[in-house]
């Protein structure tokens, strides 16, 4: 495995900063060959609010990862999240032009360019451009027209797009670690990468990726993304419920959300108690394990209830047989499984990541989902590229193409 191939890819958290080094082994298969994982600092709800304190974060990550894998990081996958995020899909119109009638790359490039079309404001900026299906001539439901014979290729593309300020803010946070940003790519595309099956996205299926700043939302269809969102709450929310109503510390209420936390408060024992630490001259006190797990279970049905607002918005609500994937850290939280079944009363489980290998025992949690899929989406974004797939990756040449053209401009 050549050292001078590898993929890295960086997943810059409201809590933590995940960088991951990797590439295929003779077999095919994901090898992890380094990890690098820091607090996250300078962050709020997924977007940086203090440019020094983020560089620190990812500077501390990549440092890790690098000396992790023996490998120098300089250029990564990058993921992206925030509630400035918004998306759409759209369809773009063209003729085969080729004589033979026979579909190209090209065709492709150009019913994807088409499908860019679309009026958006200055201050936002094409992140992705997906393509959904091809349609052939009124024949739909063509995953890959390459090859195929018509006369009209048409395309339904899933664009998403943020906003230029969060984007470069970030962007800048990392070339100033001295790492080129490869690819810019939604944390909820990312993770699905990790977590979901080819059955289930082809069956229809929502992930929920349950961060510690914002829940990503990803809807799945057909084998292809269909709908994302960003919603701006998530596990800080939690912890901040903990420390209010327990009258602790931040610090105290994330320890024992990790240590005590449970969604299902049927499933506590009554009597259990735990002492906690609170302001004052107090000390600590003595409080109910099952209050604690009513405080969790309110916010937690909170999220579900948005993430089922947020279906119903898309109007894809009764075309996801596959139910719900719970994944991201928050995720980890002993009976949110069953509650989600009870209150989305469809199929739930929890995503870990899968479809990897090497350095696995460090990444085995809902809460790496995205640092792993970042990897995964690089890896093939590599293989795509070599192989001529220009559609899937033309909104990435389209923002790096608009940034050089920012960059040559007078200010």
């Amino acid at each position: 495995m050549s050292k001078d191939n590898i993929t890295a890819a960086i997943d810059v958290g409201t809590t933590k900063v995940c960088t991951l080094v990797g590439d295929y082994d003779r077999d095919g298969v994901v090898q992890i060959l380094g990890i690098g994982i820091s607090p996250s600092r300078g962050l709020r709800k997924g977007m940086v609010v203090n440019i020094d304190e983020t560089v620190e974060s990812i500077a501390e990550s990549v440092e890790k990862a690098e000396r992790s894998s023996g490998c120098k990081i300089v250029s990564a996958q990058v993921g992206i999240a925030g509630g400035h995020i918004s998306s759409l899909n759209n369809r773009g119109v063209v003729a085969v032009n080729r004589s033979d009638r026979i579909i190209g790359d090209d065709d492709v490039a150009r019913a994807m360019e088409s499908a860019r079309t679309i009026n958006i404001p200055s201050n936002r900026e094409i992140i992705h451009i997906i393509p959904r299906s091809y349609t052939i001539d009124g024949q739909d439901g063509v995953k890959n027209p390459v090859g195929m014979y018509g006369f009209r290729l048409d395309v339904e593309a899933h664009i998403v797009t943020g906003a230029v300020t969060s984007i470069q803010n970030l962007t800048k946070c990392v070339q100033k670690v001295g790492v080129e940003v490869e690819d810019l790519v939604l944390q909820p595309i990312a993770s699905a990468e990790s977590v979901l099956t080819e059955e289930e996205k082809e069956m229809g299926v929502v992930l929920a990726d349950i961060g510690g700043g914002t829940t990503d939302i990803g809807v799945f269809i057909e084998g292809a993304i269909w709908h994302t969102s960003v919603l701006p709450i998530a596990g800080h929310h939690l912890s901040n419920d903990i420390a209010i109503g327990l009258r602790t510390p931040f610090a105290v209420a994330e320890e024992i959300k990790a240590r005590y936390g449970h969604a299902f408060p049927s499933a506590i024992d009554p009597e259990a108690k735990i002492d906690v630490a609170t302001f004052g001259a107090e000390g600590t006190r003595p409080i109910l394990t099952r209050h604690l797990s009513e405080i969790i279970e309110a916010r937690i049905e909170e999220i579900l209830e948005l993430i089922l607002v947020e279906i119903k918005r898309s109007g894809y609500e009764g075309l996801l047989p596959a139910g719900l994937v719970l994944t991201g850290g928050t995720a980890n939280l002993p009976g949110i499984e069953a509650l989600a079944k009870e209150v989305t009363q469809s199929p739930v489980r929890v995503g870990f990541p899968i479809g990897i290998g090497g350095l696995v025992q460090d990444l085995d949690n809902p809460a790496y989902a995205t640092s792993v899929g970042l990897l995964l989406w690089g890896l093939k974004n590599r293989s795509h590229s070599s192989n001529g797939d220009y559609g899937q990756h033309l909104g990435t040449v389209y923002r790096r193409l608009m940034g050089w053209i920012k960059e040559l401009l007078p200010q």
